[in-house]
């Protein structure tokens, strides 16, 4: 059964950092594409940044220059850099990939 876990949200405040990790069982994550979503209250989701199978990425045009997404194939898992966080990157992340999606984990910036 294939299953994605995320982890490494937190509460920062504006300028900083978080690393979500999206962890794969069930399945070698490098032979599918991953991408990280997330969804503010109040508002739709949103494709964040993608990976393809072939390490191509797509990040949304708000977080290019600020997040990274690379993947990790000795851990079975994808990476989502966050820098210089905003108030506006506040949301529930998750990862989906290979007809499944994870829980998710909530990233918050504050002041």
């Amino acid at each position: 059964q294939v299953q994605l876990v995320e982890s490494g949200g937190g509460s920062v405040q504006p300028g900083g950092s978080l690393r979500l990790t999206c962890e794969a069982s069930g399945i070698i994550p490098s032979t599918f594409p991953v991408v990280w979503w997330r969804q503010a209250p109040g508002k739709g989701r949103e494709v964040v940044a993608t990976i393809s199978a072939g390490a191509n990425t797509y990040y949304k045009e708000s977080v290019k220059g600020r997040f990274t997404i690379s993947r990790d194939n000795a851990k079975n898992m994808v990476i989502l850099e966050m820098n210089s966080l905003k108030v506006e990157d506040t949301a529930l992340y998750w990862c989906s990939g290979a007809n499944t999606r994870g829980q998710g984990t909530q990233v918050t910036v504050s002041s």
